[in-house]
């Protein structure tokens, strides 16, 4: 376990990132209005070289960095993969990013992996499992990670936390932080019945090193009830920005990554969410 007091919650600056893609990097060199920071995921830099490693060297040098990691299937009830765990430790000894997250999530079953980040029931056996695994990836890497809340779309009967209690439980275990997805507990509380801002009163936010924002789609479920898609792909919703300013009235500004993965639009969108968080970030504001 790391000793949380020897670690920061983050280095990143209290104000907007954006997830880094390669169509804008001309424009976050000329023109990157209120960004300050950058977000990869780590799968695609792990990689010998090319255009990407010297894009993203280059962009190290100017932005401090993010590595959010997408693969490791923390919540496997297998050994982490020992050779995916040495390319991470590789991509943070020379990116030495800002800040380094995953998911609380599972995405590998005995040698298969399945491209989603699946749910957990939150149980002792299950904290257990997480915190173990927690604990060998921030020695591995050798720096403390963040770790992100899901979006749900089911919960398991045999749960006995909640999700708050177990995010906080694990971060008292092994020193982790946590990455507070903010339409992450937007898309959860609509899809569960829940209140999102209970939710919020009920997290941990001492431990919040980082915080996200995205799009996602509108549906129904088989009973005409609204299910809300994490997808990445659009505009962050009014209520999530309500959500959001609620959130940091009562944790303060926190690093906030505007996160748009697919549908990916042109800077002058991109950049315009980016001021929209830094307006949020303002002291008058908080």
């Amino acid at each position: 376990m790391l000793d949380a007091q020897n670690h920061r919650h983050t280095d990143l600056p209290n104000a907007p990132g954006v997830g880094y893609k390669a169509k804008h990097f001309s424009d976050l060199l000329e023109a990157p209005g209120d960004v300050a920071w950058l977000e990869v995921h780590a799968e695609n830099y792990m990689g010998a070289g090319g255009r990407p490693i010297a894009q993203l060297a280059h962009l190290a040098e100017l932005f401090p960095i993010s590595v959010h990691g997408v693969g490791l299937s923390i919540g496997a009830e297998g050994r982490l993969d020992p050779e995916h765990l040495a390319r991470l430790k590789k991509l943070c000894a020379w990116v030495k990013p800002a800040s380094f997250s995953e998911h609380l999530a599972w995405s590998t079953h005995d040698t298969s992996f399945l491209n989603d980040l699946l749910p957990l029931p939150y149980t002792e056996a299950t904290l257990t499992r997480v915190a173990d695994h927690i604990d060998e990836v921030q020695e591995v890497v050798g720096r403390r990670m963040l770790l992100e809340n899901p979006s749900s779309y089911l919960a398991f009967d045999e749960s006995t936390l909640s999700e708050t209690e177990f995010l906080e439980a694990l971060a008292k275990r092994t020193g982790c932080g946590l990455l507070l997805d903010v339409n992450n507990v937007f898309i959860s509380a609509t899809n569960l019945n829940m209140d999102a801002k209970s939710y919020i009163d009920s997290f941990p936010l001492q431990h919040v090193g980082e915080m996200h924002l995205g799009g996602h789609d509108e549906d129904e479920d088989d009973h005409g009830a609204p299910l809300l898609i994490d997808s990445h792909g659009a505009e962050v919703a009014n209520p999530v920005w309500e959500l959001y300013g609620y959130t940091i009235a009562k944790a303060g500004p926190r690093p906030t990554l505007i996160e748009w993965d697919t549908d990916v639009p042109d800077w002058p969108v991109l950049r315009a969410e980016a001021a929209q968080a830094a307006r949020y970030l303002q002291p008058a504001h908080v």
